[in-house]
């Protein structure tokens, strides 16, 4: 009974595809088609990337932290996403489960994010290195705000010659709709049960009371960012953190000069300074990532957030709108 199920599935599904081809126009029927069997296990599994040889027995790690750092599922319009914090949780215990990997590369390519996913991070970052292992921060493109901010929490910060870092600071955005909602007749009225509790409402202006209270809030996220960074960089003391801490951003050889990352150097170099860290002459470099993802290497990776093609152009669907209410965050982000 079960092998008929079987085989009668089977010939379904061939003659579902002699069906599309037959509906193509000429010219346009492929070569081949080829269909690959997809493991629809949610947990980690681990990809090697690379070898010293065949006989390399320790492993080092390399996790990625990518894009807008959230406490919240990249849910997008084709995909439920991943929830960072959760993911890179998951990994660092597989690390720390590990008796192989003697080492993890935790590789930052974001402009930052929200203060509470950024605080998150940090705390597993530092949870992980009571395990013995090293963890080296390795910044990209951009590794600002609060992708800086999770780097402090690594034993060395490394940087590529061209990377952007720095942005250590708070910002709060929000936005005042009443001109507008003025001009369109438009008008709200709010019923509160306490004078504040409307306080950032985008359809009114904000007044000075309210502005003093947001303020003290984000001074305080402030004096925890720079209490982060000077736990983080033995070598800064408070008041040239608090100088170097105006918001603004370096490029790796500024941060370097600063005292805010410990090097420059590419991923093949980091690798060799971690071999002689932890006493290895050949090692195997390891990701972990969802059974559908493919790594060929260390360079690639499987982006988070799907695209949409529409009329030839490229649509990134996520972020796309604005969040509904205010929010404070670690973030660097030109022109807003």
């Amino acid at each position: 009974m079960g092998s008929n199920l079987v085989i009668g599935s089977r010939r379904w599904l061939a003659k579902g595809c002699l069906a599309f081809v037959m509906m193509l126009p000429p010219g346009c029927i492929p070569n081949s088609f080829l269909i690959t069997p997809v493991n629809s296990r949610r947990d980690l599994v681990e990809t090697e990337l690379s070898r010293d040889s065949l006989f390399a027995i320790d492993k080092i790690a390399l996790i990625d932290v990518t894009g807008v750092i959230q406490n919240t599922h990249s849910s997008t319009l084709l995909s439920d996403g991943e929830h960072a914090v959760s993911l890179l949780l998951e990994q660092l215990d597989k690390a720390r489960c590990d008796p192989f990997v003697k080492a993890v590369i935790l590789r930052i390519n974001s402009p930052g994010g929200t203060v509470v996913a950024s605080e998150l991070m940090h705390d597993e970052i530092t949870r992980f290195r009571q395990s013995g292992k090293p963890i080296v921060a390795v910044m990209m493109d951009v590794a600002a705000s609060g992708g800086y901010y999770i780097a402090c929490a690594c034993d060395q910060i490394v940087a590529q010659p061209s990377t952007i870092t720095g942005s250590i600071g708070v910002i709060m955005l929000m936005v005042d709709l009443s001109g507008t909602m003025s001009k369109i007749g438009v008008r709200t009225d709010a019923i509160t049960s306490g004078v504040h509790k409307d306080s950032g409402s985008p359809f009114r202006p904000m007044r000075p009371e309210e502005r003093e209270l947001f303020e003290n809030i984000v001074e305080d996220m402030y004096e925890r960012f720079v209490k982060v960074v000077v736990q983080g960089r033995p070598t800064l003391d408070e008041k040239r953190a608090r100088e170097l801490a105006d918001g603004r951003v370096y490029t790796a050889g500024q941060a370097l000069e600063h005292g805010l990352i410990d090097g420059i150097a590419n991923l093949r170099e980091t690798v060799e300074a971690i071999k002689c860290r932890i006493g290895a002459r050949s090692i195997r470099l390891v990701t972990y990532h969802r059974a559908y993802d493919y790594r060929p290497n260390y360079y690639a990776r499987t982006p988070d957030r799907p695209t949409v093609d529409v009329n030839l152009l490229r649509l990134d669907t996520a972020g796309a709108f604005p969040p509904p209410a205010p929010q404070f965050l670690y973030l660097w982000h030109p022109g807003i």
